[in-house]
């Protein structure tokens, strides 16, 4: 695993974790890597400082086993990032065309040209977003399940 800063093209700066460099380039090639503060697809990495510790300051490992280790809820989000997801939501739905099921299949129209183009949402299987990535048709998870809509 390998630890990105990252930074928007509205200057949003943010932390995210990776499997490899090779799978951030692959991600960020098809437009995988998103702002997780604005949902912004133009994102590239930051100016990283490394995190090097210098032994005169360093605990000594058995100090940092035997420390109290810090609990941390994430079964309960902040209600900042409640806040900041909850805009993404309005934010998609109000902009995007929800196609449900046949997502799919309707981005690769748009992609390919057999379609209008327009921001559309909806529901995938992983295979199928799998493909539609190696095919280079730009899509992205969203953070949130969509509403069903029965129109």
């Amino acid at each position: 695993m390998i630890q990105y800063a990252l930074k928007c093209s509205e200057g949003h700066s943010f932390d995210s974790w990776f499997q490899s460099a090779e799978a951030y380039d692959k991600l960020a090639s098809v437009g995988m890597v998103t702002c997780a503060v604005c949902g912004c697809m133009q994102v590239e990495k930051a100016v990283m400082t490394p995190r090097v510790r210098p032994a005169r300051n360093a605990r000594k490992e058995s100090e940092i086993r035997s420390a109290p280790e810090q609990k941390i809820d994430v079964a309960t989000p902040s209600p900042e990032v409640e806040k900041v997801l909850a805009e993404m939501r309005r934010h998609v739905e109000e902009n995007s065309d929800y196609v449900g099921k046949d997502f799919a299949s309707e981005a690769r129209k748009i992609h390919l040209g057999e379609a209008p183009e327009r921001a559309i949402y909806g529901e995938a299987k992983l295979d199928e977003a799998k493909s539609l990535i190696e095919d280079g048709v730009p899509v992205a998870p969203l953070p949130f399940v969509p509403s069903r809509k029965t129109n």
